[in-house]
């Protein structure tokens, strides 16, 4: 009985099988579906999801740029090309240099779950090309009931974090949450802070002056890599025995956010998501279910040089920038036989707005005020035959992008229309044994940063926008296959894309001068994950995951065809010890092989392997308090699982863009952390 109820949780973990209930999870999925539980319980040392991802799933990889507001790569897509939302609202960054991505706006401690749907079998949301994160979030409990953490790490890391929740009345239930933390700048293997890690690069490559002056100055070296405060708020009301209302707040505060690989800073990264819901089910013969939702997010991220000897020496330079997304679905389902229908509209307005300031003094637009405007139709059927379900979607799409640049020559209104779908398939040959196919097709549309950005470089405005760029079309073969036996699971999948026109990032320039250009490419990929428990306490679980991709032709003036950000072969291990439902111990390996196909022409390098070793025990006391005591890169390794890809802007040595060489950042070196809990 004990082995079922571990390989029940390993499996909805691990592997994640098509229906998955445990505790607050009760998710109807699709086998090609991962869900991860427990990352505010799995990597409480951090409120970084980004990291808690990277670690926990073999198909995360994950792009390093501070100690905390990290990104995810999956399937070797980034950025928009991969969806995110959080509860159901659509999230987005302001910075155009991914300072703050969306994974960024919600902290691990107030994640229920995440569900992460590979390929392009999503027609519900706007954007799905690769990938996409669906983050759900806790919900109020019933009953009354909250918890006290505390957490303490290496280099001065702290954390401290509550919840409380409970019904108010029968159908009233709430939930507040709160978290405040901050953290020294972390040191590789080899000793070496943020600021030491810059100077070693500066001193690597003497003589450039401009380099020179993105170090620190001195009376800001020892300061903190970040600040980060959190709240929460919820409210569900069930007004009738079939109808609910859910209201949600959050808000994300980060001060003084350092980004060591960057030329400038965060001084502070706020976040506020407004969310509303109302569900009604049975409302007749054609009305399973009915769900509405509006929401709205908001994002304000400025960005300087103030901590940088450039401010000392020239001029403090600040890149101010705002983000805004309004949102509606509306979506109905129903069962006619052995279908199950659902249809919906979707519709979303994004806001982006940036400019430049010179010692306060405002300056040069950067990004003017364009809007994004999205609406959508989409229609999914789910049909039941027997041991085979067919899933088929199909998803309308028109978008207006437009900009307050006074001039519609260089800034164009773009609009874009495409139909989008897919077919999967899912044969259950037994209660253990089920396999699938699909084949689906997908697209997202250029941003504002990629149509309309404009930099100053050498004294003279620099177009980095393209706006005659293409929307991205993926074209999408995927197939897998999922194994249970009495003590072990296995799943495998793999998956061709074919995508029409990505949206590249060319350092020597394109043809009419701009750094952003459409190119045809392929990227494939397998993944293999599973569990093996040995014994009643004893238990194994395990992930790996490998991609290759292609540009069909180099970019202008170049010669590389490797696709970039395209992660080598990568492994997640773990050996996992209960006893007595007390007493847990976990010991984690994360490795990955070397970089040897990467985007030489646009900035990546060749990085060496790694292999490092978490350990974690958990002892619980009693019914209420919880130590946790951990240990990250046991052997202090030295290694960087993030490239160089220059489609951000990072510190670089050298005489043109094209050239240049990129600078690296480390990964921490040993950490130890504990943390106390105590429920009640």
């Amino acid at each position: 009985m004990k082995k079922g109820i571990y390989l029940s949780l390993v499996c909805s973990v691990c592997l994640n099988a098509a229906e998955v209930e445990l505790e607050t999870i009760n998710v109807a999925t699709k086998v090609d579906t991962e869900v991860i539980k427990d990352v505010r319980g799995e990597d409480i040392k951090s409120a970084d999801l980004a990291e808690a991802l990277f670690k926990q799933s073999p198909s995360v990889a994950l792009s390093r740029r501070s100690g905390i507001a990290n990104d995810i790569v999956v399937r070797g897509q980034r950025k928009d090309n991969i969806n995110v939302t959080v509860d159901g609202t659509k999230v987005y960054g302001a910075c155009p240099n991914r300072m703050d991505p969306p994974v960024s706006h919600i902290l691990t401690n107030n994640v229920d779950y995440i569900e992460i749907n590979e390929g392009p079998f999503n027609v519900e949301d706007f954007g799905v090309l690769s990938a996409d994160v669906k983050i759900h979030t806790v919900k109020p409990k019933e009953k009354f009931e909250g918890e006290v953490n505390l957490g303490l790490g290496s280099w001065g890391y702290k954390k401290g974090a509550f919840s409380l929740s409970g019904g108010i009345t029968d159908s009233v239930r709430v939930l507040l949450s709160g978290s405040t933390e901050t953290s020294e700048q972390y040191e590789d293997g080899d000793g070496n802070d943020f600021a030491e890690q810059i100077d070693n690069y500066i001193a690597d490559n003497p003589g450039d002056m401009k380099l020179a002056n993105s170090a620190y100055q001195d009376k800001y070296r020892d300061m903190d890599a970040y600040t980060k405060k959190t709240m929460m708020a919820k409210l569900f009301w069930d007004m009738t025995d079939n109808q609910e209302l859910r209201l949600s707040y959050t808000a994300n505060r980060s001060d003084d956010v350092l980004y060591p690989s960057s030329k400038m800073d965060a001084l502070y990264d706020d976040s506020d998501i407004y969310n509303m819901e109302y569900i009604a089910k049975d409302l007749g013969t054609y009305s399973k279910e009915l769900n509405f939702q509006v929401y709205q997010s908001e994002v304000d991220h400025p960005m300087s040089n103030k901590y940088r000897k450039s401010a000392a020496m020239m001029h403090e330079m600040t890149h101010a920038l705002t983000t805004k997304m309004q949102g509606a679905k509306l979506s109905n389902s129903f069962d006619i036989d052995n279908h199950t229908i659902t249809a919906g509209l979707d519709y979303s307005k994004r806001n982006w707005d940036g400019r430049m300031y010179q010692e306060g003094v405002p300056g040069m637009k950067t990004i003017n005020d364009v809007d994004t405007k999205n609406v959508a139709l989409f229609l999914k059927d789910k049909i039941k035959m027997d041991k085979f379900v067919l899933d088929l979607g199909m998803r309308y799409d028109d978008t207006e992008i437009t900009s307050e640049h006074p001039n519609t020559v260089l800034q164009p209104d773009n609009d874009y229309n495409e139909l989008n779908g897919y077919i999967l398939g899912t044969y259950h040959a037994n209660e253990t044994t089920q396999y699938y196919a699909g084949f689906g097709k997908s697209s997202r549309v250029p941003d504002a940063r990629e149509l309309y950005l404009i930099m100053m470089g050498n004294g003279s405005p620099s177009f980095v926008g393209n706006p005659n760029l293409e929307n991205t079309v993926n074209y999408e073969f995927d197939l897998g296959a999922e194994k249970k036996y009495e003590n072990a699971t296995i799943k495998a999948k793999a998956f061709y894309s074919m995508l029409d026109d990505f949206i590249a990032y060319n350092s020597t320039g394109t043809v009419d001068g701009h750094n952003l250009e459409n190119v045809d490419a392929t990227i494939w990929g397998v993944e293999l994950s599973g569990t093996y428990i040995a014994t009643d306490s004893v238990y194994f679980d395990y992930g790996m995951s490998y991609q290759r991709g292609k540009k069909q032709d180099p970019l202008y003036g170049q010669t590389d065809t490797d696709m970039p950000e395209i992660p080598p072969f990568k492994f997640n291990g773990a050996v996992n010890y209960d006893y007595d439902e007390s007493l847990a111990l976990r010991a984690e390996v994360i490795a990955s092989d070397e970089w040897t196909d990467f985007d030489a022409d646009n900035g990546e390098q060749e990085l060496d392997a790694y292999a490092v070793l978490n350990l974690k025990g958990t002892k619980k006391f009693g019914n209420h308090f919880e130590f946790t005591l951990g240990v990250d890169n046991v052997f202090d390794t030295t290694y960087a699982v993030t490239n160089t890809y220059k489609d951000i802007s990072l510190l670089a040595a050298g005489i043109s863009a094209a050239d240049s060489n990129i600078v690296l950042m480390n990964e921490p070196g040993r950490y130890f952390y504990t943390n106390i809990k105590y429920k009640f």
